[in-house]
């Protein structure tokens, strides 16, 4: 398994590597979780 996404989006310009929103975007988010108002929840 790759690294874990952070809890919450910090919003910093340029994405960090374990932001959710751009881990769903590059489709590396694991099994299970979505994102949410910059927050990650299982689905």
């Amino acid at each position: 398994m790759g690294k874990k996404p952070k809890k919450k989006c910090c919003t910093s310009k340029p994405r960090c590597k374990r932001c959710p929103i751009a881990m769903m975007k590059k489709g590396t988010l694991p099994d299970g979780y979505t994102v949410k108002k910059r927050k990650l929840v299982k689905l």
